[in-house]
């Protein structure tokens, strides 16, 4: 099955689409700054589940904030639990910078 991923700005979503475009399998919902991009919410269909499609929709989210420059904030399970199994995105995300004083 080949999955196409695009970017929806205006739906804030990034969507997987299969059937040659047809059909949505996933999208990956996101809150977008000039620096950070947080991403909220990932869901896949029962039907679509175990075939790639949320890895799909993970790579492509964060090669696209890689070569935007931007710092990635992962409040989904799903994007923090892809992260922590790929080391190679985990530069990627955002640090808080604010400090408490004593």
């Amino acid at each position: 099955m080949s999955v196409e991923v695009i970017d929806v700005p205006e739906a804030k979503r990034y969507e997987a689409r299969v059937e040659g475009g047809s059909k949505v399998a996933g999208v990956a919902e996101y809150i977008r700054t000039t620096e950070l991009v947080a991403f909220v919410h990932t869901e896949v269909p029962p039907e679509y589940e175990g075939r790639g499609i949320g890895s799909a929709l993970v790579r492509t989210a964060l090669d696209e904030a890689r070569a935007a420059n931007l710092r990635v904030l992962a409040t989904c399970p799903f994007f923090a639990g892809w992260i922590a199994r790929h080391p190679e995105y985990q530069d990627l995300l955002y640090q808080s910078r604010s400090r408490v004083s004593d």
